[in-house]
């Protein structure tokens, strides 16, 4: 059994700090991204298709989520933004549909 020095102590004390600090730097995080997410539906609608910087903005802002609860959670030990850089936006993970027209004229594959 480990025993944890006064250093120890001093230490977890102000992780306990930061984490206090980043739930609630994830809670207004959560309430942009649920913006970010309406937004991104009404813009679909109006559009026709997503807006390309609102996709990487909502990536990134994803990532910070994500390294607020690995900081939380203990494993990691570096700290999310802004003591450290906030996440750089990855290419959208989409999958393509093509949309095959019917030829004019009758149906597909039947002999003229």
């Amino acid at each position: 059994m480990k025993v944890y020095g006064q250093a120890d102590h001093e230490a977890l004390l102000l992780r306990v700090l930061w984490t206090l600090v980043f739930f609630f730097a994830w809670q207004l995080a959560e309430l942009v991204l649920l913006a970010v997410v309406i937004l991104q539906l009404v813009l679909r609608l109006v559009n026709g298709r997503p807006n390309e910087g609102l996709q990487g903005f909502g990536d990134s802002l994803s990532q910070y989520v994500a390294q607020i609860g690995r900081y939380g959670t203990f494993n990691t030990d570096r700290k999310p933004w802004p003591l450290s850089d906030w996440p750089q936006p990855r290419p959208a993970d989409l999958e393509v549909v093509e949309v095959v027209q019917p030829t004019p004229g009758g149906e597909e594959g039947k002999a003229p």
